[in-house]
């Protein structure tokens, strides 16, 4: 049998993120070999993940960046099952890597950045977090992506990592920098349904005009005035839930529109996207 040192513990820990027992057991029954220590970890993650399969992993991190050049903003969205293990700084760092790699790579979908390789070491994103499963013991996964493009993108992580918003302008600038903040703040705070009235199907439209009438009946309004009572509350809804024409959170009253139309004529939202846990 090998000779199994700490050193060598040290370092399976270092490659896997395992525990020290953990690393140990798995070199003394690969007697010493590194790789198929490495593949005894990684069985173990695959059978805690199989059992954990149909477990419910609400908790994680949602964690938004831009690239160095301002103009492309990457959200993702790791998984596990408990705010313990979310706030682990190891945990941490794991989602952050992820982040990276997709911004790299230019991954836009959820399937292609659990393809993408895993620190060069023959691993993809998928297996790691089979590794990392095992490591943890708690179901781990990557559920969700968005990216916005624009002149100028924003990326806002409230505290905590459970509410994140990236924005696009359609202007550049140090200028724009802070009312761009503001904006991707405001997503967060009020997360909007769309960007104007124009963006917003007529599906929601539709059942928001009939909860109009019925609460108008309701109230006993007359008959002949529900469908302009309903009408009003729809605009209404409008106002509140779609970006521009929301209250400014800076000041209310100015619309999201106007205000940044005062930082710099022409000025506007082009795209923007908001993930909240739970």
């Amino acid at each position: 049998m090998s000779n199994i040192t700490a050193a060598d513990v040290n370092k399976l820990r270092k490659q896997t993120g395992a525990g020290m027992m953990d690393c140990k057991k798995a070199l003394v029954e690969a007697e010493g070999d590194f790789e198929k220590a490495i593949d005894i970890l990684r069985a173990k993650g695959q059978k805690v993940a199989a059992k954990r399969g149909d477990r419910d992993a609400n908790e994680g991190l949602v964690i938004a960046k831009t690239t160095a050049d301002g103009k492309k903003a990457v959200m993702v969205v790791v998984n596990c099952e408990t705010d313990f293990v979310a706030q682990n700084a190891d945990f941490g760092a794991f989602a952050n890597t992820i982040l990276d790699l997709a911004i790299a790579n230019n991954a836009t979908s959820v399937d292609a950045v659990k393809a993408l390789s895993y620190a060069g070491n023959g691993l993809t994103v998928g297996d790691k977090i089979i590794e990392q499963t095992g490591v943890i013991g708690e179901k781990i996964d990557v559920s969700a992506i968005e990216v916005v493009e624009a002149e100028h993108v924003v990326a806002y992580n409230h505290p905590g990592n459970k509410l994140a918003s990236i924005v696009g302008l359609n202007k550049g600038g140090d200028a724009i920098a802070d009312a761009g903040k503001q904006v991707a703040m405001q997503v967060a705070a009020m997360a909007p349904i769309a960007l104007n009235e124009d963006q917003v199907d007529e599906a929601t439209i539709a059942r928001e005009l009939e909860v109009g009438k019925e609460q108008a009946l309701a109230e006993g309004k007359p008959a002949e005035m529900v469908d302009k009572i309903a009408e009003g509350k729809v605009k209404k809804f409008l106002k509140e839930n779609t970006l521009l024409n929301q209250p400014s959170l800076r000041d209310n009253k100015k619309t999201v529109s106007q205000a940044l139309a005062e930082v710099e004529s022409g000025l506007t939202v082009t795209s923007f996207k908001r993930i909240m846990l739970g």
